[in-house]
């Protein structure tokens, strides 16, 4: 019965039943709560914003990538509930893969600092004590296309993860150490060799954006204005908004990320091993597109069409993190929308502008079609405009608390700053 238990425990992920319309992400039955055995595994990049002012925005995004990376090349196969921020991400793992996966993301510290000269805030933080903490995390899977999934978490508790892990006090019981000359950790499956992705309407939209009201309904409400705002151009499968779409995917040879890629993923492997490899696996892809015939596992046109399905550019953790490509009268129709809520004190929001998109992929399979590609905005998207949010979240918390009685959303949630300002 305990072995039973301990195996339901361990595929609560992999079991739990999938959306496949964004809208889903406001409909509370979609959420289950996260077994409080399992572990939220952090990292954080210390200081982005002076590497993002450096220009090292794709290496930003590559370090936060190989987080991901690190835990799911470490979790034996199976499918865990993640999040990618920008210059930092999160994944939640059951209790036996703990240690071995919080090794593997201790590396990539390691990897940061060795390659990139950045560092790296690692914790690994029982589900447990968020709860204890006044947090929930409850997670439902938006799915992409068939088995790839993108995890949506709702309750607080990512929110409370990013507070604790950028508190010196609070992360210490927390903090992963790495082992010393320990680079052993395996990146399989991380890529980086699109070109940046031109905004086609004219600006890459970076937002954050959550209502002060923390109810589903009010989250369903926002989701209906955006569809309204956008043309009904937001919510479908891919719609015209996505950032990332066969006509505006670049590619060259050879890539332009291709010896980061290979910096990256070569401390442990061997530089030239990776590089050597990686150039091979970019010529073959090459004349595959240019030629629009299979070569070995590789069908052009339909992994083509995969990564146009397969990207992040919408998701939700009590707070809508979206990347969109707008034209200047949804832009400007967005803008107002945002301005007009923020003075009613029915949203908090932060946004960046830029004029392309960065990609950052994890490929595992491309014959089984098991790969997701992690969107932001150029220039610093997420960072750049979790650090606007914060600032409107703040104010936006010291007008409520200037009130006698608001009566809004639920004690310490909606006015909880979301941000990765770094």
């Amino acid at each position: 019965m305990m072995a039973d238990h301990s195996s339901a425990q361990t595929r609560f992920y992999a079991d739990l039943p999938v959306f496949t319309e964004f809208s889903g992400v406001a409909d509370r039955r979609s959420y289950a709560p996260l077994p409080d055995g399992w572990v939220l595994l952090a990292a954080d990049i210390v200081r982005s914003r002076d590497a993002l002012a450096a220009g090292n925005y794709k290496t930003v995004n590559m370090i936060a990538a190989a987080a991901v990376a690190a835990v799911l090349n470490a979790s034996q196969n199976i499918e865990l509930p993640f999040v990618f921020g920008g210059d930092g991400a999160m994944a939640a793992v059951p209790p036996h893969l703990a240690e071995e996966a919080g090794q593997a993301l201790a590396g990539v510290r390691v990897i940061a600092r060795e390659t990139a000269g950045l560092d790296l805030r690692v914790a690994a933080i029982p589900v447990a004590d968020l709860r204890r903490a006044g947090a929930d995390l409850r997670v439902a899977k938006l799915q992409l296309s068939l088995g790839n999934n993108l995890a949506m978490f709702s309750g607080g508790g990512i929110a409370m993860a990013e507070t604790i892990l950028k508190d010196p006090d609070r992360v210490a019981p927390y903090r992963l150490r790495e082992k010393d000359g320990d680079v052993a950790t395996v990146l399989d499956g991380l890529s980086c060799r699109w070109e940046p992705v031109p905004a086609e309407h004219g600006h890459i939209v970076t937002l954050m954006l959550r209502p002060q009201d923390s109810s589903p309904e009010a989250l369903a409400g926002l989701i209906t204005d955006l569809d309204r705002l956008l043309e009904n151009d937001f919510s479908g499968a891919v719609p015209g908004s996505a950032p990332v779409r066969r006509t505006s995917l670049r590619f060259r040879f050879p890539p332009s990320g291709l010896l980061r890629e290979a910096r990256t993923l070569g401390l442990a492997r061997g530089f030239w091993r990776v590089l050597s490899r990686a150039t091979f696996e970019a010529m073959v892809f090459l004349v595959a597109v240019t030629l629009r015939r299979r070569v070995g596992p590789l069908e052009p046109e339909r992994y083509l069409d995969e990564v146009v399905r397969n990207t992040d550019f919408r998701k939700f953790d009590d707070t809508l993190r979206l990347v969109l490509d707008l034209n200047d009268l949804q832009r400007g129709a967005l803008e107002n929308y945002l301005r007009k809520g923020e003075a009613d004190d029915r949203l908090v929001y932060g946004m960046h502008v830029s004029r392309s998109a960065l990609m950052t992929c994890l490929v595992f399979s491309i014959e089984e079609s098991r790969h997701v590609h992690f969107v932001d905005g150029a220039g610093g998207g997420f960072s750049r405009a979790a650090r606007d949010f914060d600032v409107r979240a703040t104010a936006a918390l010291a007008r409520r608390s200037a009130l006698p009685e608001t009566g809004k959303g639920e004690p310490g949630d909606s006015g909880k700053a979301a941000g990765r300002s770094g």
